[in-house]
């Protein structure tokens, strides 16, 4: 399988990123729609994962909000292959060029361990976020 990490404009994949995002957030964790498409994708920065051309996941960096990542999916098919790893490569790569000196993210609580494996860790306490519960995780770049 050939994978390729792209940074675009949401306008440029509009239709793939949020087919991804609706299909895990909305579809597979009943996060409500309004919730996940917000007012931040025009400003954020966006990377797409394909394989063999197909759009497989995606997540988006908001540099005007310190660096948060955000929006981190893989379709259920493509999971456990390292693309989530690939994506997060890009996404810091990202804040690398824009000197950020750390990203964070709200992780669902089931993604924590995952994060961990690729340098990130918890600074607060547990939330809920659209009912699933959360936990703030930053990763020093500099």
């Amino acid at each position: 399988m050939a994978t390729e990490i792209v940074r675009c404009e949401p306008s440029d994949y509009d239709s793939a990123i949020f087919t991804i995002r609706k299909t895990v957030f909305v579809i597979e964790q009943n996060v409500p729609l309004q919730l996940e498409m917000d007012d931040r994708d025009p400003v954020c920065q966006h990377v797409l994962a394909l394989v063999d051309g197909y759009p497989a996941g995606t997540a988006r960096l908001d540099i005007p909000k310190d660096g948060k990542i955000g929006r981190l999916a893989v379709l259920t098919n493509f999971r456990s292959q390292g693309l989530g790893r690939l994506i997060m490569e890009e996404i810091e790569s990202i804040g690398r060029e824009h000197d950020l000196p750390f990203l964070w993210c709200h992780a669902q609580k089931t993604a924590v361990p995952f994060y961990q494996t690729i340098g990130y860790t918890i600074v607060g306490t547990d939330f809920l976020e659209a009912s699933i519960l959360h936990c703030k995780m930053q990763k020093q770049l500099s």
